[in-house]
This record gives structure tokens, C-alpha cells and sequence, in this order.
């Protein structure tokens, strides 16, 4: 993988650990670092070395929201256009114009969090506030430090949650918590967000890498990387749909394919008592029926 200015990433067989790496500025988010983040987790996915990506800061911090040092817009947006939803359909969404002027930084990164084919770990090392908040709803999992502190602070600065965050926060703690939290625009610490169904569990800081390769190494050994791919993305995606017709249909092409591929290894190793040797590729061999948004 290339190298990045803001971030520094460091494979260890089959998990990547990617640092966001600003430790001077606390991570702080720049534009800079959100077009660096979208393009490693596009790079990801073709990158069948890597099955698991744990995303952690350095130094004391995970994430100390954006950068407010930037001169004009802070956050990267150009206020000589005159927006509309009109202007988010179509073909206009992807026009440059818009995706440098005015679509969110934090959604971009968060929408490419979850076009993923791998796990994502949050391993919150430290402050995590605004987009250093919100960047981890679209990550699987949460697993942060005792000195972890959570923010959606958002009211305090005037402006409106991001990062998609108002789709998956509700959808990781519920309605009324998501609201209370954002709300209330103040900082807590890690057992609160344990409490309110956000963190996956607490840890002491020197244990946090430990617990989170722990975790990471526990989706990967004996596991297929392809169902990993498929079960992410059905999951991400059915959560959204009305009734279970859609998942159903999407399942049961799954089942097809994989039940001739990876599922063909997969039972012979559990009758022979075996460890399974899984082949297939996220890379190559996802199912034709994919992608089916």
C-alpha cells in the first residue's frame, strides 16, 4: 500500500492497523485526511491481504474533531454555491463541483466505511469528538480505552451532526439516546457509552491494542473472507429495508452461491474434523448478483 500524510497504516497477517496520524494536532479531521481515508478503504477491498482494519490515533488521542485552524470555510465546503437536494440526484452527485464543494467530508469517509468488504475496528484510544465520533458509527465495532472520551458536540459549534451519523447512531443505541446525546453536545467518558449500547466494551489503555487484535484475530482464523464480505454488506443493508422480502431474496442468492464455493470447504472440514482452508477472494469471487443496490 502507498504512503500517507495523515495516516499510517502497518499490516500484520491479515490485519491492518490504520492510524490516524496528526498526534501534534490531537488527529485532528482535515480534508486532507478525509480524501486519504476515502481512498485507503476503496484500496482495501482489492487488497486481499488484509481481512480485518483496526483504526486507532496516535498519541493521546483517537480523533479531536475538525481541524478549526483552517482558513475560510473549516470545513472544506464552498460558499459560493447555492446547494439544493436537486443538485444531490443524478449524475450531479458525483460532479466534482459537489463532491469538493459541497457534499460532507465525514459522510464521503463514512460512505466508504461502509462500501467496505472487511470488519472495521474502532480501537478509541483516546478523545474521540465530533467527526472523531461520528467516523466510528460505520465501523463495526467499538472498543475503547479507559481514557476515551466520546463527544457528538455538534449544538456547542452551531452546526448539524455528519458523517451519516444521524442514519447510524439511532440504529446503534435507539431514538431517545442518540437525541440525548446529541442534545446534550458534551463529552463523556467510555463507561457511558459502554452503558448506551455504543462501545463495545472498556479496557485499560495498555490493553486496548491487545483486546482489539484479540477481536480482529477472532473474525479471521477459520473464517471465509467472502462470507465476511457478503454478511457485512447484507447486514449494513437490510437494516434499512421495509419488510424482509429484499434480505430474503439477497439471502437466498447467498446461500446459492456460496453454498458451491467457500460452503463446499466448509462442510467437508466439519466432517473430517479439520480446520476449513477457505480460497475464496473478496477480490475476485464475489458473487455475480453483487453488488445488489
Amino acid at each position: 500500500m502507498k504512503s500517507y500524510q495523515t495516516l499510517t497504516l502497518a499490516h500484520d497477517n491479515g490485519v491492518l492497523w490504520l492510524t490516524l496520524n496528526r498526534p501534534d494536532q490531537l488527529n485532528a479531521f482535515t480534508v486532507q485526511m478525509a480524501r486519504e481515508l476515502i481512498d485507503v478503504f476503496g484500496a482495501i477491498n482489492d487488497d486481499d491481504a488484509v481481512r480485518v482494519v483496526i483504526v486507532t490515533g496516535a498519541g493521546r488521542a483517537f480523533c479531536a474533531g475538525m481541524d478549526l485552524t483552517r482558513e475560510g470555510n473549516v470545513f472544506g465546503l464552498d460558499e459560493s454555491l447555492s446547494p439544493t437536494l436537486t443538485d444531490l440526484e443524478g449524475d450531479k452527485f458525483d460532479a466534482p463541483a459537489i463532491v469538493n464543494g459541497f457534499r460532507d467530508l465525514g459522510g464521503q469517509v463514512a460512505m466508504a466505511i461502509l462500501a467496505c468488504r472487511k470488519p472495521v475496528i474502532a480501537a478509541i484510544n483516546g478523545p474521540a469528538v465530533g467527526i472523531g465520533a461520528t467516523m466510528t458509527l460505520s465501523m463495526d465495532i467499538r472498543i475503547a480505552s479507559d481514557k476515551a472520551r466520546i463527544g457528538f458536540v455538534f449544538g456547542r459549534v452551531g452546526i448539524v451532526p455528519e458523517a451519516c451519523s444521524t442514519w447510524l447512531l439511532p440504529k446503534l443505541v435507539g431514538i431517545s439516546k442518540a437525541l440525548e446525546w446529541l442534545y446534550r453536545a458534551d463529552v463523556f467518558d467510555a463507561e457511558e457509552g459502554c452503558e448506551g449500547g455504543l462501545i463495545h466494551s472498556v479496557v485499560p489503555a495498555d490493553q486496548l491494542r491487545a483486546a482489539a487484535e484479540k477481536m480482529a484475530r477472532s473474525f479471521i482464523d477459520d473464517k471465509s473472507a467472502v462470507s465476511a464480505a457478503l454478511i457485512r454488506q447484507m447486514i449494513y443493508r437490510s437494516a434499512g429495508q421495509p419488510d424482509p422480502l429484499l434480505p430474503h431474496k439477497i439471502e437466498s442468492l447467498g446461500m446459492f452461491h456460496a453454498s458451491q464455493r467457500d460452503g463446499k470447504e466448509g462442510v467437508a472440514a466439519f466432517l473430517e474434523r479439520r480446520p476449513p482452508q477457505f480460497k475464496g477472494k473478496p477480490s475476485t469471487d464475489m458473487p455475480a448478483f453483487y453488488p445488489w443496490w
